[in-house]
């Protein structure tokens, strides 16, 4: 783990990630040393930062350090935080030094593997996501309501969440995101009130659009997962993987997954 370019695992206590989730995150994957999709992931920072209005974030360094960081792995999970920074009292940043690059690389999760042959399982999570558009589609640090609804997931025997948010819309999984297939119309949620846009969900949007495929954008209740023929789920480590069941309901078509499989 590298903090501002310093091989260290060693965190101040007032830095404002601790006090109070001041800041932003990204999850890359790493391939051949190499991180994929930099730019994208550097551009979601970039976002993050500049709608909670934090302090000024050497983007240079912070490229080489994640370049650096993700050179000596064949493959692997680069994390990057990046927080407000340590200094002054209480909520106001007055006083702040500076934000705080915080930059690891965690080894690759195996369990991606059989679930693009067997399908995931979703199960509704009773958790909901509040409603908050002034945080909606960043990766903020504050991910409780994450952390609450992995506690419930893992008490079943499910392989991710489908969570709602208070107003019972479908938002997104656990760490994914997803799209649904009904006949030839593609559909995915609406993250304008809660939720994460991810890289992925981005790219495969943007190479639909391209191929001329629409991908329409809704406010769904459950049922309408229900009634589709097909759900795939998705975030940059999997990055595409098909849903054999919902709660209940089987799912056994893959021409979606496929499709956005070859986009990834």
């Amino acid at each position: 783990m590298w903090i501002n370019g310093t091989e260290q695992s060693t965190l101040l206590a007032s830095d404002r990630a601790t006090q109070f989730g001041d800041g932003c995150f990204t999850t890359a994957a790493v391939s051949h040393g190499t991180v994929q999709l930099l730019d994208a992931h550097l551009r979601r920072l970039r976002e993050g930062c500049e709608r909670l209005k934090m302090p000024v974030v050497d983007w240079t360094r912070l490229e080489s350090e994640m370049r650096a960081a993700a050179q000596p792995y064949a493959q692997g999970v680069l994390k990057v935080i990046l927080s407000a920074g340590s200094g002054g009292r209480g909520y106001s940043r007055s006083g702040v030094n500076g934000a705080t690059r915080i930059v690891s690389v965690s080894p690759w999760p195996a369990h991606y593997q059989p679930l693009r042959t067997q399908g995931v399982r979703l199960r509704t999570s009773p958790v909901r996501l509040a409603q908050n558009p002034l945080l909606a589609g960043i990766k903020h640090l504050n991910r409780l309501e994450q952390v609450l609804i992995r506690a419930h997931l893992d008490q079943s025997d499910a392989d991710e969440a489908l969570v709602l948010d208070t107003a019972g819309f479908v938002v997104e999984c656990c760490a994914a995101n997803l799209f649904w297939r009904q006949g030839e119309r593609v559909f995915t949620p609406n993250l304008s009130q809660a939720g994460v846009d991810g890289i992925i969900r981005q790219r495969l949007m943007a190479q639909m659009a391209a191929a001329g495929q629409a991908c329409h954008v809704v406010r769904a209740e459950t049922a309408q997962l229900m009634a589709a023929d097909e759900v795939v789920i998705c975030n940059a480590l999997m990055p595409v993987l098909p849903v054999r069941q919902l709660d209940d309901r089987l799912f056994s078509e893959r021409t979606l997954y496929h499709r956005l499989q070859h986009s990834c």
